[in-house]
């Protein structure tokens, strides 16, 4: 019993670390990539891009996949998603949407 609850407990650490490096690792992709257009919590001055903070991680998920495979098209996201891997993807959704806008 005492073995089952450590083990749960053990696993339960790994994942929050997990998560909180991916978080960690999404907030730098953002800073390096996204923040110059999209901002962190606001969009640059004067900038015609939507803020992405406090967004749904599924929906930037799939609009990044999107842009990175070409089916939906910009050419500044084409370029700029089709250097991402589906785990700088996943970190920065993840990043953008636990941000208040």
């Amino acid at each position: 019993m005492k073995l089952t609850i450590l083990s749960g407990l053990l696993i339960l650490g790994a994942v929050q670390s997990v998560n909180a490096a991916s978080i960690y690792a999404g907030e730098a992709k953002a800073a390096a990539v996204c923040s110059q257009c999209h901002g962190i919590r606001m969009p640059s001055a004067d900038a015609p891009f939507p803020p992405l903070a406090g967004r749904d991680a599924d929906y930037l998920k799939t609009a990044l996949k999107q842009y990175r495979d070409k089916t939906r098209k910009s050419d500044i996201m084409n370029a700029i998603a089709g250097s991402l891997s589906d785990d700088d993807i996943s970190n920065v959704a993840m990043y953008y949407a636990k941000l208040k806008p």
